[in-house]
């Protein structure tokens, strides 16, 4: 159904097609003068303006001016008895839909307005779909100017004119996927997909179905075929979150794709052609691993063509003020709730904290402030507590505190667990397995630590951590 605005001087012509429109379920508004029209119009915009030509006083080409003029993107559907060629290039250059010639049948008005509907609708999404996406753009925008961090947004541009592979690497919470995804919108694939997949998080079978796709009965549960990743991606940007954790075999079919852009699906022999801009990240060392044989070596360098090296948040703590603000403004925009004002003490404290979850644990702090302090003065008091007080600011010296016997190696222990699980985003079972011990021991472990109050798991799935009461620096990093 359509809200129809229909206008003609011709009362006859105007009844009949009134309730014509309406016996197929269209909602009409008549009116025998654009002037009413348009004073209706301002109150109740229309789906379809379907108007007479030549009518007294306001006629159709200058109700259409009228209403461009006003801003209404309505369709305009123009009836003449009196159609001229120069009459109908004027019209369709003021942005009408259609002309149509009197007399005309109810079917014919009908497959014009379905169409205007239809057009009006895409129009529209579309629209939304640019403001969406220019949001997203705002809120996802690289923030930084420091002198660390400015020549790797210069890099970003340089690398996104390329189709070449690019290796992000740096610590966890770093911002390797923003700086993936502006490169992405950067390119000249910007208007085609991009995917990520973690290749951490799924098991070897599993990430190659992701990755590859699989025909039907390819294994167990492969009830229909599948298109993967790639296949998805072609013509766009593919994104290889944590490609570190890629088993080696299914490295070497990487390896193929990368190098002659095809592969099959699981279970299929028909080879697929793909054209895919391929971007991984990592927070290991990939030729450390690659020089002791952990990642294949020629993987390593296919996919290091163009590197990006982002920079732990303490090597750039110029940015933290410009961080912190972006963050709390993000955040109150979308909460509508007061800005927190951080004090001058707390924000020396934030810079000299030493971040250990990088930019993810800053942006975790100011959702926390502006839920928790909103429209307060935020004072150091109020975030020591939120803070992961297991390592001290770099630039700050450690400091000798008295312990108890075995409470330094407990507190190393919850410190190397922790951290473990900002690695693995939570995942229990894979940094049991890293550590070397077991799930239950790890269960054991960290229920105690919250009973104690020492312990702060929040987030799905706990993939935030806050480690209390402790204040050495650790000499060990994961």
């Amino acid at each position: 159904m359509a809200l129809i605005c229909l206008i003609d001087d011709q009362a006859m012509m105007r009844d009949s097609l009134a309730t014509a429109l309406a016996r197929l379920d269209h909602k009409v508004f008549a009116f025998d003068n654009a002037q009413d029209a348009l004073t209706h119009m301002r109150q109740q915009e229309a789906d379809v303006v379907l108007t007479d030509l030549r009518m007294p006083g306001m006629d159709g080409i200058a109700l259409l001016r009228e209403l461009r003029r006003l801003g209404f993107d309505t369709p305009v559907l123009l009836m003449t008895a009196h159609a001229s060629v120069e009459t109908a290039v004027e019209a369709m250059k003021l942005g009408a839909f259609d002309y149509v010639k009197k007399p005309f049948d109810a079917d014919e008005i009908e497959i014009l307005i379905e169409r205007a509907v239809r057009q009006r609708t895409l129009v529209r999404e579309n629209e939304a779909m640019r403001r969406t996406l220019e949001d997203w753009h705002a809120e996802n925008r690289m923030v930084g100017d420091s002198p660390t961090m400015r020549p790797v947004l210069e890099k970003v541009q340089r690398v996104a004119q390329s189709a070449a592979t690019v290796l992000i690497s740096g610590p966890s919470g770093a911002g390797k996927e923003m700086i993936a995804r502006a490169v992405h919108a950067a390119s000249p694939r910007a208007d085609k997909p991009m995917l990520c997949v973690n290749c951490a998080a799924l098991s070897p079978t599993l990430l190659e179905s992701e990755l590859f796709g699989h025909e039907r009965g390819a294994f167990t549960g492969a009830d229909r075929t599948r298109k993967g990743r790639f296949e998805l991606a072609d013509g766009g940007t593919l994104l290889l979150d944590e490609v570190s954790e890629i088993a080696p075999a299914l490295q070497a079919k990487l390896l193929r794709v990368l190098q002659e852009r095809e592969f099959e699906r699981v279970g299929s022999s028909v080879t697929r052609r793909v054209d895919v801009r391929v971007i991984a990240t990592t927070n290991r060392d990939l030729r450390d691993w690659a020089a002791k044989a952990k990642f294949r070596e020629d993987l390593y360098y296919r996919l290091s063509v163009l590197p990006i090296e982002v920079p732990a948040l303490t090597d750039r703590r110029e940015d933290i003020p410009l961080l912190l603000d972006y963050f709390i403004a993000r955040i109150h925009k979308r909460e509508g709730k007061e800005r927190p004002i951080l004090s001058d003490e707390t924000a020396r404290l934030l810079h000299d904290y030493a971040w250990p979850g990088n930019v993810r644990e800053l942006q975790n702090l100011c959702e926390r402030l502006c839920v928790l302090e909103a429209g307060k003065t935020v004072e150091p008091t109020i975030v020591r507590p939120l803070l992961n007080g297991l390592v001290k600011a770099a630039s700050a010296p450690a400091q000798k505190v008295a312990y108890r016997d075995g409470q330094i190696l407990s507190d190393a222990e919850r410190d190397l667990i922790v951290r473990t699980l900002e690695r693995f985003d939570g995942h229990r079972e894979k940094t049991a397995r890293a550590l070397g011990i077991g799930l239950r021991t790890l269960g054991l472990k960290l229920k105690k630590w919250r009973e104690e109050g020492s312990f702060i798991e929040t987030g799905r799935r706990g993939t935030s951590y806050t480690a209390l009461s402790t204040e050495y620096e650790p000499a060990f990093s994961v």
